[in-house]
């Protein structure tokens, strides 16, 4: 059985998922504001097993049909339950200890029972994280990367949405839906050459992605790299969040963190740096033939990607019920639209529009 509310995560349903008897003593939620298609709960344990942790995290479908609805259509809830059932025992490092991942097929019911990772820390998106932990980020990331680097192509990975296919569609067609309404709710928070990137990018993410996809080796991208789904302490960090994985060229997800998760005067002063320590990375796992121009290159581009996509879904056609994630939209879209004016995106997606129109 898979709960449908964390009323339904009762003592005997762990007990059986654990292989020992035990007992709730307490739910928590958490993370609220910061998960937008997951609710998140604490579950603290009393037992007399051993080999059973005393807490646990559980995760489950928003309470919000809004963003039920879209997790469904993107397939994101099933993406992540079959990333750590079939694929996250090939990546050695910076994942959490899952003890269950189940879906029922084609529905918004699905659960995630994994580690309580709460001793380790949280950095809040909005301020941003320091050099240090995005080179922690980076290193992990280039590590995953490597695994699948120009190994996606395969039947066995066919499940996985690609950057070119019906998903990204969806998307493009989504993203001239929700124009007005995003700019309604956010615009205030940007600069008009900001609204004007993104009013020009509505519409054209299909053919940004086609640009990438065709000159870029592909990998497993992660496509919701960010710092508020990743874990840290001083000497690792654990990513979470898999639901939106696809297969595409890893810049993706470089971009899509940089742009996002560092304050913009940092990250103008260190992105060279870090996108090289994530070069230098990828060489050190055995992948060749990528120059770090030609990284630097797809880089700029990954700019008109996730970041800008992610800031019009999720502020122009989700439920942001609380100011928290209300102000992490703003923080994101202004942040993510003024590093792909920094990196010409304006100049760049003309390229890619006259490329396939």
């Amino acid at each position: 059985m898979i709960p449908k509310s964390i009323e339904d995560v009762t003592n005997t349903w762990l007990s059986e998922i654990l292989r020992g008897e035990v007992w709730i003593s307490k739910r928590i939620q958490i993370g609220q504001g910061v998960g937008i298609m997951g609710d998140i709960f604490r579950i603290e344990l009393s037992h007399k097993e051993s080999g059973i942790p005393h807490s646990l995290v559980v995760k489950l479908p928003s309470s919000w049909e809004e963003n039920r609805s879209q997790g469904v259509a993107l397939g994101m809830f099933e993406a992540e339950v079959k990333f750590y059932r079939e694929l996250a025992q090939e990546v050695t490092a910076g994942l959490p200890r899952i003890f269950l991942a189940e879906i029922e097929s084609g529905t918004s019911n699905f659960v995630i029972l994994m580690e309580d990772l709460s001793s380790l820390t949280m950095i809040n998106q909005s301020q941003g994280a320091t050099v240090d932990q995005a080179l922690m980020a980076v290193e992990v990331l280039a590590a995953v990367h490597s695994v699948w680097w120009d190994k996606v192509s395969n039947e066995q990975l066919s499940w996985i949405p690609d950057m070119i296919g019906p998903r990204i569609q969806f998307v493009d067609d989504l993203l001239e839906q929700i124009l007005n309404p995003f700019c309604d709710k956010f615009g205030d928070y940007l600069a008009p050459e900001g609204k004007e990137m993104f009013e020009a990018f509505a519409g054209n993410y299909l053919s940004v992605n086609r640009t990438l996809a065709q000159r870029s080796p592909w990998t497993l991208a992660h496509q919701d790299f960010r710092v508020e789904n990743m874990l840290f302490d001083e000497n690792r960090v654990v990513v979470l969040d898999w639901q939106g994985i696809g297969r595409g060229p890893g810049s993706y997800d470089l971009a899509y963190f940089l742009g996002g998760s560092m304050e913009t005067e940092l990250r103008r002063a260190n992105e060279r740096f870090i996108v090289s320590h994530y070069h230098a990375k990828l060489v050190e796992e055995g992948i060749t033939g990528y120059s770090l121009d030609q990284l630097w290159s797809d880089y700029q581009l990954g700019h008109l990607q996730g970041g800008l996509a992610t800031s019009m879904v999720t502020g122009g056609s989700m439920d942001l019920s609380n100011e928290r994630g209300r102000q992490l939209i703003a923080t994101m879209s202004n942040r993510h639209v003024t590093a792909a004016l920094d990196h010409n995106g304006m100049s760049l997606l003309e390229d890619c529009v006259n490329r396939y129109n």
